[in-house]
């Protein structure tokens, strides 16, 4: 009984470890958060975003309508067409009597085979309306690229906000790290006799400040990764963490009238708006052309007989003048395009003035936050000398924490005035860059510097 009982555990043991080895172990990798680069969240943005989709569909639809004007006016037309045909006549209703002649001819039989073609030769209102055609499939890819640099800068400056929220997250948890090391050297002083029991208090006070500034600088990082995470069509179940940190990267500075003929060469939206004028012009030059002659060719080719086996080929071809004389209705449309064009230049010249001011203030903008860099970055560093000065003062026993508590606060402030004024110039940054049109190679070409 004793063998059989062993036995039997050992078969318990071998079964459990066998279940074991069958049941797979979930990959550690699979936990570790998405290291997420802003050239990642860009194309990742721009694949997910409806606007972008929808813009993409207005290309095929111009080009669509640029096919279709192709091929109604300039290419040639070829149909073919057969039949086979039995009918009888009433010779009186053709006015023929004659005395003997009968009243009903037939029934008479015949088949024909036939194909058709048309050209246009010369047809100016066409070819004017397949230019504008054209330029409207143009205004349509620069409406799209248009709508990829709004994306663009929109999702830059959400990975700008989780990198602020980040850097303030590392800057909350430094000060944690400090105020601990300052509680545990108030312990031990008051251990030793040389520090009061409110010099222990205040330590720890601080210290629940700086934790719970750590808590709710750690939860502003996550909601920005969610909102990141929604904007650029990932799962907001699905971890992810910027890759990138919070940097400061002067420009080298430019003139501010270069970089405006710059854009203007560039921007998308200011060359669409050019495409549009350009179609509405060759509407213009089309409705003109509706007064000119219009040149074709046309013909035919086919059998007919009275019966399959006397088929014989026939055909027709002739050249052909249209031309209008009387059309009042090209002058309404000539003034009703003619007005869509001053409503475009005046779009035109409203958004010349606007780039010209986006340019500018992006250039003002970088050139304060670059000042409050430098100005953060000094307040910044006496800042944790001031921490670092009165520390020593407190441990040689020559004053109580109440400096080193107020240097605490001075150095949180003095970090938060650097994160934000680094965000600011990073802010100005992307600002330019969607000033300047080529959004996204301009943003991925700053960051490089």
């Amino acid at each position: 009984m004793r063998a059989k009982s062993v036995v039997a555990s050992l078969a318990v043991i071998a079964a459990t470890f066998s279940a074991r080895a069958q049941t797979p172990v979930p990959a550690t990798q699979s936990t570790l958060p998405y290291r997420l680069t802003l050239q990642d969240a860009l194309q990742k943005g721009l694949q997910a975003n409806l606007n972008v989709l929808l813009a993409v569909s207005r290309i095929d639809q111009a080009e669509g309508t640029r096919q279709r004007r192709l091929a109604a006016a300039l290419l040639p037309h070829v149909n073919g067409q057969t039949y086979a045909n039995l009918h009888n006549l009433n010779l009186q209703a053709f006015g023929l009597s004659y005395p003997g002649a009968p009243v009903l001819l037939g029934p008479l039989s015949n088949y024909d085979f036939r194909l058709y073609g048309q050209q246009n030769v010369i047809d100016l209102t066409s070819y004017r309306s397949l230019k504008a055609s054209e330029q409207a499939v143009n205004s349509a890819k620069l409406d799209e690229k248009d709508a990829r640099d709004l994306i663009v800068r929109a999702i830059a400056a959400l990975y700008l906000n989780a990198e602020s929220a980040a850097a303030r997250t590392d800057a909350a948890q430094s000060r944690v790290n400090d105020a601990e090391a300052l509680f545990k050297l108030a312990k031990d002083k008051h251990d030793a006799g040389t520090a009061t029991g409110v010099d222990v208090l205040r330590a720890q006070v601080q210290l629940a400040n700086e934790r719970q500034s750590l808590l709710i600088a750690q939860n502003q990082y996550k909601q920005s990764l969610l909102e990141l995470s929604r904007e650029i069509g990932m799962s907001p179940a699905a971890p992810i963490e910027v890759a990138e940190t919070l940097e400061f990267h002067p420009l080298a500075k430019q003139p501010a009238e270069t970089l405006v003929n710059s854009a203007l060469a560039a921007r998308a939206d200011y060359l669409s708006l050019a495409s549009q004028r350009q179609a509405l012009v060759d509407q213009l030059n089309a409705n003109h052309a509706r007064s000119y002659p219009k040149v074709s060719i046309n013909g035919n080719y086919g059998g007919i007989g009275r019966s399959i086996g006397s088929v014989q080929g026939t055909g027709t071809i002739q050249g052909q003048i249209d031309f209008t004389i009387f059309d009042r209705d090209r002058n309404g449309e000539a003034l009703e395009i003619s007005a869509q064009i001053k409503a475009v230049d005046h779009r035109i010249g409203d958004l010349r003035r606007g780039i010209d001011q986006d340019i500018r203030s992006a250039l003002l903008d970088l050139d304060s936050a670059q000042q409050q860099v430098d100005v953060a970055q000094q307040g910044q560093d006496l800042a944790r000398r001031e921490l670092e000065m009165t520390r020593d003062r407190f441990q040689q026993g020559t004053a109580n924490n109440v400096e080193v508590v107020t240097a605490q606060d001075a150095l949180a402030r003095a970090e938060e005035n650097y994160i934000l004024a680094v965000s600011s110039y990073v802010d100005g940054e992307f600002a330019l860059a969607r000033a300047l049109g080529d959004t996204e190679k301009n943003i991925t070409g700053f960051s490089k510097q």
